[in-house]
């Protein structure tokens, strides 16, 4: 039964609840990528789809009225929309949700849409709903349309950066991607993922098998609240193992495992160890975490370390990765120095605009594998000498214990546009809809807007969206009012844009 059918505008509810029923977590979306195809062919629309699944649909102008002789009516310059396909998969602790197979289970409470224990996708499946719901219209006019629909963007802006732009001949785009309604974003932080690799040597070693869990924070997206004291379960893991090391000499990592996006903010990580004394660990660990609680308590509340032996009996049950002899001593420091030396957070803050974070870094994923450890950073920053200056310095810190870096997904910073015709319409539309002044700001998370720019001479690009709360953690809602101001908002705009 469906959840969201009683909310207008009904074309828009519709698709996004459609899509929220089909899993498409980054590197997921083969089967939405289709779902946009099979609207496309409904409608008789030429469409393309690329081998990464990105999509990019072409509709007519339209006078809204039906009037299929529109020449000197309407002004026959395409505009491109934009927006994502892939969503952040998190979830809370408890919750046995599988992102790969599973559709999103919704509620609405309080004005909001919001889906049980998970992330809702939100960011960024309400810009894919609206722009169906426009492609699906008659009656609403606009100009020709190239809505492009592209991929892992979320993991790096991918399919953003795979996609052949001469398959677009707009010169304005409008960017869907934003979750502060009556903000026009019109420059961002460029960034990259910063992939480090730990080749480890493993040996059998005495002592008995426990594990160590930090969790309970609250997360976050890395390019938004990075600059608000959140702690991440990554960092603070490996500041919990060196202090436990200094401890307890015979402490021996066998795995570590926390987050799930690079631009998340890891909310939870775990690491099985063997030591020979865990009977004074519980102790050290209580220290730590009442030393961490004084450090991020604020922002951090709910903060908890735990540890808990692991039966030889339930061995069986444990991941791959966990049940695999420790590193060896060696091995086992120089990881542990360099874990514990990685930086985090805010780097450097703008000099020129005020409270905008100008470079950072956050360790969203770890994971184990038999020969290696991999840590998966998303590195942010204005400034390209700053950025990658700090890839340097992680991949320094991977050296010194023996490892590598691998970097991807680098996209350019958006840089501010003088002159720009499209944030006077922007701009002017809203205060004459709204009776009040669009906030142009620039931002430090990135967006694809960057990457168009880069790869269409001559393209005007703002970047825009409804209210959307706590993005990439299961708190997540999407504000039912604000989508549909910013509806009717993105109708008002197409209709300028359209008079020839």
């Amino acid at each position: 039964m469906s959840v969201l059918d009683s909310l207008q505008p009904t074309k828009v509810f519709y698709f996004f609840e459609e899509l929220c029923a089909i899993p498409h977590g980054s590197r997921n979306t083969k089967l939405i990528s289709d779902y946009v195809v099979s609207i496309a062919k409904r409608k008789g629309l030429e469409y393309y789809q690329d081998d990464h699944n990105n999509v990019i649909v072409y509709k007519p102008a339209c006078d809204g009225t039906g009037n299929k002789d529109i020449t000197g009516i309407i002004d026959n310059t395409p505009v491109i929309l934009q927006g994502h396909l892939d969503m952040v998969c998190e979830k809370t602790d408890d919750s046995d949700f599988d992102f790969s197979c599973e559709g999103l289970r919704l509620y609405i409470e309080d004005g909001y849409i919001k889906a049980e224990g998970t992330t809702l996708g939100g960011d960024d499946g309400i810009a894919v709903a609206y722009m169906l719901a426009l492609l699906d219209s008659d009656d609403i006019m606009h100009p020709p349309l190239e809505c492009v629909f592209t991929v892992d963007e979320e993991i790096g802006m991918l399919g953003a950066v795979a996609l052949d732009k001469s398959r677009m001949k707009g010169k304005k785009l409008l960017n869907i991607d934003s979750e502060d309604e009556g903000h026009l974003l019109v420059s961002c932080a460029g960034g990259a993922t910063a992939e480090l690799h730990f080749p480890v040597l493993r040996r059998g070693t005495q002592g008995e098998r426990y594990r160590i869990t930090i969790s309970g924070l609250v997360g976050g997206h890395s390019g938004v609240e990075i600059n608000k004291g959140r702690a991440n379960a990554d960092i603070l893991m490996g500041l919990a193992l060196r202090d436990i090391l200094f401890a307890d000499d015979s402490l021996r990592v066998v795995s570590v495992r926390g987050g799930l996006k690079d631009n998340a903010i890891a909310t939870r990580c775990e690491a099985v160890v063997i030591s020979k004394r865990g009977e004074e660990l519980p102790g050290i660990i209580q220290d730590i975490e009442a030393d961490i609680l004084a450090e991020y308590g604020e922002a951090d509340p709910d903060i908890k370390i735990t540890f808990d032996p692991i039966d030889r009996e339930n061995m069986a049950e444990l991941d791959p990765s966990e049940k695999l002899y420790a590193l060896d001593e060696v091995n086992n420091l120089s990881f542990i120095m360099a874990f514990s030396s990685m930086p985090y957070g805010v780097q450097a803050m703008s000099t020129s605009i005020e409270g905008l974070v100008q470079t950072s870094l956050n360790l969203g994923i770890l994971n184990t594998y038999e020969n290696e450890i991999v840590m998966s950073f998303s590195v942010r920053s204005s400034v390209e000498t700053e950025k990658q200056e700090l890839i340097t310095t992680i991949s320094d810190i991977a050296r010194s214990a023996g490892g590598y870096a691998k970097v991807e997904g680098e996209y350019p910073a958006w840089e501010y546009k003088e002159e720009s015709e499209l944030r006077s319409v922007m701009t002017s539309t809203y205060e004459k809809m709204f009776g009040k002044q669009m906030v142009v700001e620039a931002i430090h998370a990135g967006v694809e807007c960057g990457l168009f720019v880069d790869g269409i001479d001559g393209l005007d690009a703002v970047s825009f969206g409804p209210n959307i709360l706590d993005i990439h953690t299961p708190k997540e809602r999407l504000d039912i009012d604000s989508v549909i101001r910013t509806w009717d908002y993105i109708l008002e705009v197409l209709q300028k844009l359209s008079r020839s």
